[in-house]
């Protein structure tokens, strides 16, 4: 795969609410599938849920079952291989340590923010870091209110806001994370 040293994560633990208190948000079944397909399209090396929750987890692994094993491999293959690149993990920390064994290096963190931060760095910049395919990354997406400060600082990268063309600025994660593959992974920018 072409881009398969970068991966990317949706993190529903550590999430913030809207008091900035952290919290463990919902999986929504929605999210497998809207994220799933756009990084295998861009063919990145693997779709990470974390989610700490084992009801939660029940309910991603049985999704996954049924698009990689079950009556929905044959029924529908473009979503089985999507489905098929999909991880789930407990924590954002098994997810590094799951990708420095699939790569043998510890991966870059990039973190999504609808906020500016001192380190931000623009869509084209961090482009020109990925296409160079000396390091690996890993591009890491909130839920709730967002990634809290704490995760967010300890990145080595933080990509620019996706900007629309008000001052409204609040994007699903299934949208954000499809407009931000394709304005890191797109062959035509």
């Amino acid at each position: 795969m072409k881009n398969n040293h970068c991966f990317i994560t949706v993190l529903h633990y550590p999430a913030l609410n809207k008091e900035g208190k952290w919290i463990v948000t919902s999986f929504t079944t929605l999210d497998f599938h809207d994220i799933a397909r756009p990084a295998r399209t861009y063919e990145l090396g693997a779709y990470y849920i974390v989610q700490p929750l084992e009801a939660q987890q029940f309910i991603i692994k049985e999704q996954k079952k049924y698009w990689t094993e079950g009556f929905g491999k044959n029924f529908n293959p473009r979503r089985y291989e999507a489905a098929k690149i999909v991880e789930l993990k407990s924590s954002l920390q098994e997810v590094i340590e799951d990708i420095k064994k699939k790569t043998g290096k510890e991966p870059k963190l990039v973190a999504t923010s609808a906020k500016r931060y001192p380190q931000t760095v623009s869509f084209r910049e961090l482009k020109q870091k990925i296409d160079k395919k000396e390091d690996v990354f890993l591009i890491i997406l909130g839920t709730g209110w967002g990634l809290p400060p704490e995760i967010v600082e300890d990145c080595d990268y933080i990509l620019e806001p996706i900007l629309g063309a008000g001052d409204y600025n609040h994007l699903s994660v299934r949208n954000a994370a499809a407009i931000i593959m394709d304005r890191l992974f797109s062959p035509n920018r």
